[in-house]
């Protein structure tokens, strides 16, 4: 039972899956709640191997259940009574298909949150098709700028759908459920669709194209065009960031580049200008190696920053100083976020086994549940 965190006290059920749903089931442990993974007897012969250690793993318990015999559904039903929510990303229909539906479920626990992650979603055309990261931002718009002209868009793996677009926002549906359901006792389903929230975060880029900042052509827009907003590589074949996207950052970067006096960086905002000052920077950049470029920049106003692996990140002075990475059991990961100031969060180190013990922690969350 974890007792320390913003979310202490709160009991989630994750249905054991891949990719955003156990991320999600991650970051609400980090925050302190008791997340109980209902995990298959055998290995899933279809899932990416990811070791015993994985850090998705962490903070969470498990336990083992065979969801296609009847005493492991009623096991689930035990323990959903006294949760308060569940996450599973099944393709629509197979929970229903194992007994354990939101129908099922609510009935149950008339104030259990429900939370479903899918791609697609649980409903529409593409519903009970495959896919992954990849397709789900090309068809939401969310991958349409993620390159420059004439190259194919190119994306972060799995940041911007499965975990921003996806976890994220299962997460913020849960919790925004789980209030709602504390103070009506009317719990929900959370439909949470990458598709959906990939979408949902273009609402920034398409408010600028609103203002007249961004267009549909790639490389024309005031955060995928101008060379003062983009990544060089050095002479060491590294590579570095900048980003001054106000005149007055811009007007520090020409200044610290030796171009305050050059006309043609004279108006940095011409998109006409971009391609033939994006070489200018390009050959300027190539001069010198990254940390020449981080010694002059680093620190500055000029909105500059080394592009690290995450070994680099991991050492950097400013992700050290912060203590952002931690190396425990010989595996590197980010620490819990964001920090709190007076629930903070703590994070394990390996996951707390409780392994075929489903009755325990059946027996502490009723005793928990019947706590003034």
């Amino acid at each position: 039972m974890r007792d320390h965190g913003p979310l202490a006290g709160v009991r989630i059920v994750e249905i054991a899956g891949i990719g955003p749903a156990p991320f999600c089931g991650m970051l609400l442990a980090d925050l302190g709640a008791d997340v109980v993974v209902v995990g298959r007897p055998a290995p899933d012969p279809d899932a990416l191997d990811l070791g015993s250690a994985s850090i998705l793993d962490r903070g969470k318990r498990f336990i083992q259940l065979d969801l296609k015999q009847p005493d492991g559904v009623a096991a689930v039903l035990d323990l959903i009574e006294h949760g308060d929510a569940l996450i599973e990303g099944m393709r629509p229909g197979v929970m229903e298909r194992l007994g354990l539906g939101p129908d099922v479920c609510l009935a149950r626990n008339p104030a259990l949150v429900f939370g479903r992650m899918t791609g697609w979603g649980q409903d529409g055309p593409l519903a009970q098709a495959a896919g992954h990261d990849i397709n789900y931002i090309a068809l939401s718009g969310a991958l349409w700028y993620a390159g420059q002209p004439g190259t194919p868009p190119v994306a972060p793996p799995s940041l911007v759908g499965d975990l921003g677009g996806g976890a994220l926002y299962l997460a913020v549906g849960l919790l925004a459920a789980i209030l709602s359901a504390r103070s009506t006792g009317r719990g929900q389903v959370v439909d949470a669709a990458i598709v959906d929230g990939s979408a949902h975060l273009m609402n920034l880029l398409l408010s600028l194209k609103a203002a007249g900042h961004f267009v549909s052509e790639r490389g024309r827009s005031i955060l995928d065009g101008p060379h003062w907003y983009a990544t060089y590589r050095c002479a060491d074949d590294r590579f570095v960031s900048v980003g001054s996207l106000e005149p007055k950052f811009h007007a520090l970067l020409r200044e610290k580049l030796g171009l305050a006096d050059d006309a043609d960086f004279a108006d940095g905002y011409d998109p006409a200008r971009w391609p033939d000052l994006r070489r200018r920077f390009e050959a300027l950049f190539r001069q010198r190696t990254r940390d020449e470029w981080s010694a002059l920049l680093e620190g500055t106003d000029a909105c500059f920053a080394p592009v690290l692996d995450p070994d680099e990140a991991a050492s950097h002075a400013h992700m050290a100083g912060r203590q952002i990475y931690r190396s425990i059991d010989g595996v590197l990961q980010a620490v819990p976020a964001p920090r709190f100031s007076v629930t903070t969060s703590a994070m394990s180190s390996t996951r707390s086994v409780s392994e075929s013990r489903p009755g325990a922690i059946i027996r502490e969350w009723r005793d928990l549940r019947s706590r003034p």
